[in-house]
């Protein structure tokens, strides 16, 4: 009889306790142990490093766990050199799951004498022996062409309209979704059809690059309970502006729901000191202590959909399929 090839786990040090709830969500799911390969991923004191593999994976089905976060260029390092280990210990397959794509804001030549670094990094992914991406909510949706390879990117608006309509029962009517800026309105558009709510904008001018000049509400937003929806939260500069000026054109209480947590530098302060009643991450990117401590800052699992969604890639079946609210309650049944 032919060997049924498991699906293996390989994390690096990006965001081990996600990687550690994907593998429990697997054996869950599974009805048998699934734990993450025995290696090691170590630096050399002048922090070269050093990847080691101490189980076999000849002929396996190999899914490595790192998100390229902060600090972006040894998480992409790890990951590469994770990639060229398992290929030349002979892996049938390598497939990187990379919650937080890193680099994905350099995606174009915004002036000249720029690199298109998402491109660069796509075909440093490829060169590692890498054959497919699993990611969740890219910058920009063209950075799945710069990969010559199958890329699932998943969403996080599926997860974000299950809590919503959990926290918001009963007053979903004075709901509104808005788009932080005009480049976003797709992805707000897409949660605001979940959850049957009206969509608003917040136009914003920027001087230079770090600083807004002006904000324009776009949308009446007298009496609604705002949801600002974004995929990446940095300093949270415009975001907790975003927030005073919708609370000045009437709202009610603004939250707000982001995809990725960098949360850099004064970040965690300026949420904490903002009109937001609520700012709601993902695990994507490992919370800080501060994140993790923050009163008004909740933090959504991500396990649940990787899980299922490595194992419908092992399985070959179908991880569109997880799009969908019907397919994805069930999963997140009990946890949201």
């Amino acid at each position: 009889m032919p060997t049924v090839i498991e699906p293996k786990l390989i994390a690096g040090n990006s965001n081990q306790p996600l990687a550690k709830a994907i593998a429990r969500r697997m054996s869950l799911y599974r009805g048998m142990s699934v734990g993450l390969v025995d290696a090691r991923v170590e630096r050399f004191n002048d922090q070269e490093i050093f990847v080691e593999v101490f189980e076999n994976v000849r002929g396996e089905d190999m899914f490595i766990l790192q998100s390229t976060s902060n600090p972006a260029n040894d998480n992409l390092m790890e990951l590469l050199i994770m990639a060229d280990a398992l290929r030349r210990s002979s892996a049938a397959r390598i497939t990187a799951v990379i919650p937080y794509f890193g680099y994905a804001r350099q995606d174009r030549r915004t002036k000249a004498r720029t690199p298109i670094t998402a491109k660069l990094v796509a075909n440093m992914v490829a060169e590692s022996g890498i054959e497919r991406v699993l990611t969740m909510d890219l910058h920009a949706a063209q950075i799945q062409g710069f990969f010559d390879m199958p890329v699932d990117n998943l969403y996080a608006s599926p997860i974000f309209a299950i809590d919503i309509l959990n926290q918001f029962a009963g007053a979903l009517s004075d709901v509104m979704v808005v788009s932080p800026d005009v480049g976003g309105v797709a992805r707000a558009r897409e949660l605001a059809k979940r959850i049957n709510a009206p969509l608003a904008i917040v136009d914003k001018r920027r001087e230079k690059p770090g600083e807004i000049a002006e904000m324009t509400v776009i949308g009446d937003v007298t009496g609604k309970k705002c949801i600002i929806v974004d995929d990446i939260c940095d300093t949270a500069g415009t975001l907790c502006k975003a927030a005073e000026v919708l609370m000045e054109h009437g709202a009610t209480e603004v939250h707000a729901y982001i995809s990725h947590g960098v949360m850099s530098g004064p970040a965690v302060d300026r949420v904490t000191n903002s009109v937001m009643k609520s700012l709601v991450l993902t695990d994507t990117i490992q919370p800080t202590e501060p994140v993790a401590n923050a009163a008004n800052i909740r933090v959504l699992p991500t396990a649940p959909l990787f899980a299922q969604s490595i194992l419908n890639i092992w399985n070959g079946t179908s991880v569109s399929s997880l799009f969908e609210t019907e397919t994805l309650g069930p999963i997140y049944e009990g946890i949201l």
